[in-house]
């Protein structure tokens, strides 16, 4: 991470449950699956371990669902978070975005490792697990690799590392 030139994607803290209500409103956190309170104690340990590392990203991207911007933002603070669709969960995407979706976040990836620094994403078990075949637990996330070369197939991204909370 200190090399940089990659990206950490995480999959969000604690929200009890499986999948949002039917009929919830992504503008709406009341309709939605959120972070509890560890789910909340989570997302501050992971920006306290980067800051005890020194660890300062160069940008901060978020998924649009709340439980996402709430981890990302207590973590990072929110000023520093950008919330960007590509990473927002299947299940509230269109079928033809999200393929689209998936080649955006493999290209970032390959930017990334060209321009260098350290880029934070908060997403979904769904988008990691569809990205690079691999799915992480709450609170937990894979530092990715891009290869410029190849930014559009699923090879175009290295899983360099398992992160998890210490402790």
């Amino acid at each position: 991470m200190r090399a940089g030139g990659v990206v950490i994607a995480f999959r969000h803290a604690l929200a009890p449950g499986t999948f949002d209500p039917p009929g919830f409103v992504l503008e709406d956190c009341r309709t939605q699956r959120n972070l509890n309170e560890e789910g909340r104690a989570q997302s501050a340990r992971i920006g306290h371990w980067f800051r005890e590392q020194g660890l300062a990203p160069t940008l901060v991207r978020s998924s649009p669902w709340c439980r996402c911007l709430e981890t990302a933002r207590l973590a990072f603070g929110a000023p520093a978070v950008q919330t960007w669709a590509a990473l927002g969960s299947p299940r509230g995407t269109s079928e033809q975005a999200y393929p689209e979706y998936q080649d955006l976040l493999r290209q970032a990836a390959a930017q990334r490792r060209a321009s260098g620094g350290l880029e934070v994403w908060v997403t979904h078990m769904f988008v990691l697990q569809d990205l690079v075949a691999q799915a992480v637990g709450s609170a937990e996330a894979l530092l990715l690799r891009g290869d410029p070369r190849a930014p559009r197939n699923r090879s175009a991204l290295q899983v360099l590392g398992h992160w998890r909370l210490p402790g």
